[in-house]
């Protein structure tokens, strides 16, 4: 392992699906792979509303953020990658609930298909305190 980059597994958080890191420290940030809506004690996809979902996202991003001695309220980029753009003004208001005042950059992106069946995945870099 390099001195410059440090791993991150989150116990809070879903098992990887597969050959990733939930996140990497290098350079002051903390770069945190996507999450889908996984129950992390199930392993399976939470049911509910897209809101309920984009939720379960933020939260696992938050068990990853605070086993890399973060918070989520830290990130200054998010990606939200959603199966169906009519869902946005949904998944905005279940967003804008993690970030009150101050939120990251953000770009939201229509896709065909997400690991497990997932419909909406987050990832976010974050900064680290120094």
């Amino acid at each position: 392992m390099s001195h410059h980059r440090e791993p991150v597994t989150a116990i809070g958080a879903p098992a990887a699906l597969g050959p990733y890191s939930h996140a990497v420290k290098a350079g002051g940030l903390l770069f945190c792979s996507g999450q889908t809506p996984l129950d992390p004690a199930t392993g399976e996809l939470v049911g509910g509303t897209i809101g309920d979902r984009t939720a379960r996202c933020l939260e696992n991003l938050a068990a990853v953020c605070a086993a890399a001695g973060a918070q989520l309220s830290d990130a200054v980029r998010c990606s939200i990658y959603v199966t169906d753009l009519a869902t946005f003004a949904e998944v905005n208001a279940a967003y804008a609930a993690f970030f009150p005042a101050d939120p990251p950059a953000r770009t939201t992106i229509g896709v065909a298909a997400l690991p497990v069946g997932a419909d909406v995945e987050i990832d976010a870099i974050v900064a680290l305190s120094d």
